[in-house]
């Protein structure tokens, strides 16, 4: 048999194969002494790809939630700023304002995860018996609650300045910025190829199948047999250690967290991407992400040319993606690679 032959043919089988070959390769880059220079120009393009990695990981999350289980979260961000926030208060050292306990950062990155986790479940056992708009309400809630305690609170979560100090473990290995650029897209890129590899088994198999028909019909589920209640408990809870795994990224890399970064935007920017996609296939809402943060990649260009000012440019921006998720919704609105037969709706 040939080498070719033993490769893995199924998606969860080359995206982990993929994953774990950028993580290998993000290790070797990190950990010797190789360098690498790129190109003039190509910082923005890093930028928003390593911030797209983290994208990923959000919003396979929450495909997981509403895409496979029908579960209407608003408030994803709140448990990517709680991993974020968690991380940056363990690890911090020598922090401005906030607490900052200066533990090791992959064991901050643990208790970052555990604690979306848990924040996840608290959620869910308050929330999932209600009616999907009353859900949509009480997840943003608590994004709001949260973002208010994380700016008033400055003497715990340093308020509007936010945690400084994080440890930047990639950087403090790497040789120079560009080689820790690198080293960072291929790492995150490695870990959200894995995270999308594990999704897709777990959404292929049987499991996936009652999760499926939970979002289709809960009663009719829950009429032959199946716990509705604790699989919609797991997919939440799943889905909110997924952010907190994201945030947890988001602060080793930046090096620092405050409010502003977790805003109601990002909900709104992976909803949009999952929508835009096509919710409830794994491999469109990471598309639909990307035509996303393409958008916002080429906007960058387009300010420079542009005849008006930053603020109405940033204006503009927000109605162009409006008016293509309107156009989406009302011509393809199971998403641009969406399953309307699967999802029950009308394409």
């Amino acid at each position: 048999m040939s080498l070719i032959d033993r490769l893995p043919r199924d998606d969860s089988g080359r995206a982990f194969l993929l994953g774990g070959v950028c993580i290998l390769l993000a290790s070797i880059f990190a950990l010797t002494p190789l360098r690498t220079t790129l190109p003039d120009g190509f910082f923005v393009f890093f930028e928003v790809g390593i911030l797209f990695t983290m994208y990923g990981i959000l919003v396979l999350g929450l495909n997981l939630q509403y895409g496979h289980t029908g579960l209407v979260n608003f408030g994803h961000v709140v448990f990517f700023a709680v991993g974020a926030y968690s991380v940056a208060m363990l690890s911090a050292q020598d922090t401005f304002a906030g607490i900052g306990l200066g533990y090791p950062w992959p064991l901050a990155l643990v208790v970052g995860i555990v604690v979306a986790a848990l924040l996840g479940a608290i959620v869910g056992a308050t929330s999932l018996r209600l009616r999907d708009d009353f859900l949509a309400i009480a997840t943003l809630a608590t994004a709001e609650i949260f973002h208010t305690l994380f700016v008033n609170f400055r003497n715990i979560f340093g308020g509007n300045v936010g945690i400084l100090g994080v440890p930047q473990p990639v950087k403090d290995v790497a040789s120079g910025s560009d080689t820790t650029l690198l080293a960072t897209i291929l790492l995150f890129g490695g870990f959200t190829m894995v995270i999308f590899a594990i999704i897709t088994r777990l959404t292929d198999a049987p499991y996936g199948r009652v999760l499926r028909a939970i979002r289709a019909d809960e009663l009719v589920t829950r009429s032959v047999g199946k716990p509705t209640f604790t699989y919609k408990m797991q997919a939440f809870v799943y889905g909110a250690a997924l952010a907190g795994l994201a945030g947890g990224l988001f602060a080793l890399y930046n090096g620092a967290v405050a409010p502003g970064f977790f805003t109601i935007q990002v909900t709104v920017t992976v909803w949009i991407g999952m929508l835009l996609g096509g919710a409830g296939n794994n491999r469109a809402v990471l598309a639909g992400l990307a035509i996303i943060m393409g958008l916002r990649l080429m906007s960058r260009f387009a300010l420079d040319i542009a005849p008006v000012s930053a603020d109405a440019f940033a204006s503009i921006r927000l109605i162009l993606i409006g008016i293509i998720l309107i156009l989406v919704i009302r011509y393809r609105p199971a998403g641009i690679w969406g399953d309307a037969k699967e999802l029950g709706v009308d394409s």
